[in-house]
This record gives C-alpha cells, structure tokens and sequence, in this order.
C-alpha cells in the first residue's frame, strides 16, 4: 500500500533577490537556477491543487515584441503537465473565424475544470497589433475597449481565475535582442515582418499599449507589468507573482510502492529484437 507522506506546510512563494550586488555572473546564475528550481516544484504543487480542486485558471501574456513572453511561458510550464497547464497561441483568424463575434474563438478556450490556460498572446490583439497595423476600424477598437472589461467580468463570474501581465522591454534591449535573432541562426525564425515593424513603430505601439492597459486595467482584473530587460529577473518575478495571486495548497504526495517485476519468461530476449538500431554518434559516458 502506498505510504502518504505528511502535508507540507505551504510558504510564500518570495523570490531570491537574482540581482544582489556584489555576486558574480556564475554565481548570479547559479542563484537564478536554485530559484527557478523551486518556484518549479512550487508549479508541480499548483498542478497538483488544480487537479484537486478542478479549479480553472486563465493566465493572458502580452508585451512589447521581444520582451521575454516565450522565456516566461516555457518555465511556467516545462515541468508540468500540458494536459493541465494548456498554452494556447492562436494564428491569424480564418476566413470563418473573421465572420465571427470577435471574443468567439478565445471564448472556445476557456478551461474545463483542472485546467491551466496560458494565452500567448490573447483578445489584446485587437487593441494592440490589429490597431496599429490597421487590420482593425478604429470604432470596433474603441467599442473593444469598452467592453472587454465586462467580457472579462463575465469570465470571472463564471468561477474562472484570470489574470493579465504585460513584459514590457526598454528600446535599447528591444533592439539589442532583434539584432541577436538576426545573427543567430537558430534564433531567425524568431523574426517576423511583424517584429520589425512594431521596431519601426516604436511610439505607435508605445501609445496603443498605454490606452489599452488604461483602459481595461480594472479592480477585478488588472494588468500586472513585468518589467523584462532583464529576462531572468522577469521569469523569477512574473512567476513568483502567478504563485503569490493563486491561493493554492501543497498536498501530501502518496509515494507508490513498485513491488517486484515479474519474472522473465523461459526464452524471452533481454531487449527489443527487431528493428534498425540508430547509429550511437554521440560518446557512452566512462
């Protein structure tokens, strides 16, 4: 039978200063790996409350290009389940999905019980990069703006927690980090004909980020900024406040006991015996 362990004692999730004076960037970094490390066991015992408790949580992700939204997103969830913590990044609307209420298609993705849902970006595409590249009549951006905050009421009143951060990332950093996507080949694919033109349309942007958040950051769900130009930062921080906005408990874990194997039968091979075995390229360790 399987032996329950007693229940931990939840602790605040209080983030490891990463950027206390005097450490070295070996040990900045080292310090940055221990903190993530248990901000993600602290993630594992949020899983396990959400399954729990069948709470269902929404997490929206929006920010400047380049501010970290992908770095944020990928500790968040590399260590739990993505049949719990579902990251949702939908593509440009289809031909239907245009002739179809705006909010539609992200309402299709409310959580079911037990359910995480993380948007990469979300329904803020409308205020955002459909208003400034022109895809969206400035009316139905304003009309957007007066009701989204009752979309999200609505939300909330349906038992789903929501909550709403924006990366935001300095000029300077912005530029830095696209100028690496162009140099790096792994990282080119990073770049989009989007990217450089929300570079070259620094203050547009700039203007329809601050009208948006002004205009639905409201008591009920209020946008939460992440100052990003520093990414590791960023990821302690956000993550910590996720933590710290979910009133979430540790449960026991029951260790399972794994008995004995069954025995091998009389002529049974050792391993798999058909198929082509890869050729072994990379050196057995000793």
């Amino acid at each position: 039978m399987a032996k329950k362990k007693t229940k931990p004692k939840r602790e605040a999730p209080q983030a490891a200063a990463p950027t206390a004076p005097g450490l070295s960037k070996k040990e900045r970094n080292k310090l940055y790996e221990a903190e993530l490390r248990r901000l993600q066991v602290e993630i594992s015992h949020l899983q396990s409350w959400v399954k729990e408790t069948g709470a269902r949580i929404v997490i929206v992700f929006e920010g400047r290009d380049a501010a970290g939204k992908g770095g944020v997103i990928k500790r968040l969830t590399e260590r739990v389940s993505p049949r719990v913590f579902r990251v949702v990044a939908l593509p440009a609307p289809s031909d239907r999905e245009k002739s179809q209420m705006y909010f539609q298609r992200y309402l299709a993705q409310m959580p079911a019980a037990g359910e995480v849902v993380i948007f990469d970006r979300s329904w803020y595409n409308r205020p955002g990069v459909e208003r400034v590249m022109g895809f969206t009549p400035e009316d139905q951006v304003q009309r957007f703006l007066e009701i989204a905050p009752h979309i999200e009421a609505l939300i909330q009143e349906n038992g789903i927690l929501l909550l709403k951060y924006f990366l935001d990332v300095s000029m300077k950093e912005q530029e830095r980090r696209f100028r690496q996507r162009i140099d790096d080949p792994v990282r080119q694919w990073k770049l989009s004909p989007m990217d450089i033109e929300s570079y070259r349309r620094w203050w547009d942007y700039t203007q329809a980020y601050t009208e948006m958040i002004a205009r639905t950051h409201t008591a009920q769900a209020p946008w939460n900024i992440v100052p990003s130009d520093d990414k590791k930062s960023a990821r302690i921080n956000c993550i910590s406040h996720i933590l710290s906005a979910i009133p979430y408990d540790k449960s026991a874990f029951d260790a399972p006991d794994l008995g004995k194997r069954q025995r091998r039968p009389s002529g049974a091979e050792a391993g798999i015996a058909d198929g082509d075995v890869i050729p072994d390229l990379f050196p057995a360790p000793g």
